[in-house]
């Protein structure tokens, strides 16, 4: 996938997840695609790319891909309400992940309440981010705010 410059900024845990997204919204485009992995150490954050987003005049829009293990998403959620005044979509994978699984990589583990998809769309939401119930469904919601705006 070769992306065009555009008006989307997005943050992912997930490659698989970057690559949809890029492809879902080719035609609309993006700011910047940020890749930062799901691993337990990482070198950028989501709120890393948040700030840069939110600063970027180029981006209208910041699309942020989650998925379980960790708290990073919750962090993101308590930057996004208050430092951020772009919309953001948000979805976070690993809801039917059994907990103590490792799904995929050393990041994706889940124990007790913590770092589970549900907490991190509850957050996600109270801080007014509007999240897909599926990845295509996450594209669909980028596509109806910016076209509002």
């Amino acid at each position: 996938i070769a992306p065009r410059g555009g008006r989307i900024g997005l943050v992912s845990k997930s490659g698989t997840l970057t690559y949809q997204k890029m492809f879902e919204l080719a035609d609309i485009g993006f700011s910047t695609a940020v890749g930062i992995g799901g691993d337990p150490i990482i070198g950028t954050t989501h709120i890393d790319a948040l700030a840069a987003f939110e600063a970027d005049p180029e981006t209208d829009c910041i699309v942020m891909i989650g998925e379980i293990g960790g708290d990073a998403e919750e962090r993101a959620a308590d930057y996004i309400k208050a430092n951020v005044s772009k919309p953001v979509v948000g979805y976070v994978a690993g809801f039917t992940a059994p907990e103590g699984k490792t799904m995929g990589h050393a990041g994706a583990i889940v124990s007790g309440s913590s770092g589970t998809a549900a907490a991190k769309k509850e957050a996600l939401e109270a801080a007014g981010v509007k999240v897909g119930k599926t990845p295509s469904a996450t594209a669909a919601l980028a596509r109806e705010i910016l076209t509002s705006l």
